[in-house]
């Protein structure tokens, strides 16, 4: 089984599963769907094809290695009437993450697919952004593709946090949030139920529907971590 990590980083980026007329909201974390769509992207596929319900069977998930702050943003719209007369402005809330650092994996059985799909991601149809047209991905986007399940490449994967955010934390090792398909760990410790079943990317008709995913721990090596040195001679403190 191979597995494709991604890195979901950036000044900016959103995630929304449950937006609707003037609110965008972003969920804390990338869906599934928008991992979907960004493959899709990469591979040519547009917004009406069916095929994009072959990408259901990937097997998700999305380690958190920097959790961002939430930005609430503002754009000024216009509205027209079926005439094409001028009928009102309005003010549409958007929401993002600042400053978020997440690693996505993606697997399935057919080697041979996630090959595709890989190569795709290196050589993209169309222009891949992080939850919004205004937010593409950043240049170092693929981390890899490994001969390996998406837990043993997920605990293999160094920790792609800042180095002023691993700072923050004075101990060897990190536990991470991950959220996942359902039996990918097996060591789950809750389910969550979450909006981002791709039905159809449509313009005229986006559809989707829930499914469970798991939530787990795993722990990473944190690089920026210097244990204090109790090795004290005292006689160092003596002058000769």
């Amino acid at each position: 089984m191979k597995t494709i990590l991604l890195k979901f980083a950036g000044p900016m980026q959103s995630w929304g599963t449950d937006s609707h007329f003037e609110t965008r909201h972003t969920d804390l974390y990338p869906s599934k769907s928008a991992a979907i769509g960004l493959i899709g992207a990469a591979l040519g596929i547009r917004r009406g094809d069916k095929s994009i319900d072959d990408f259901d069977s990937l097997k998700f998930a999305v380690r958190v290695d920097q959790e961002g702050s939430l930005l609430k943003d503002y754009h000024i719209a216009r509205k027209y009437k079926p005439t094409g007369d001028f009928d009102r402005t309005y003010v549409t809330e958007r929401y993002y993450l600042e400053d978020a650092v997440f690693v996505v994996a993606i697997s399935h059985e057919d080697d041979n697919f996630i090959e595709k799909i890989y190569e795709a991601l290196k050589r993209p149809y169309f222009q891949m952004f992080l939850g919004r047209r205004s937010i593409p991905v950043l240049a170092d986007f693929i981390l890899g593709n490994f001969d390996v399940d998406i837990r043993t490449a997920l605990e293999k994967c160094e920790w792609q946090a800042k180095d002023y955010y691993k700072k923050r934390y004075d101990k060897s090792q990190r536990s991470l949030d991950v959220y996942c398909d359902k039996g990918v760990f097996d060591n789950a410790d809750r389910e969550i139920l979450r909006q981002d079943k791709v039905i159809s990317f449509s313009n005229k008709h986006r559809q989707f529907s829930f499914r469970y995913e798991d939530h787990a721990k795993i722990y990473v090596k944190n690089s920026m971590f210097e244990a204090e040195d109790t090795n004290h001679n005292i006689f160092d403190l003596v002058g000769e």
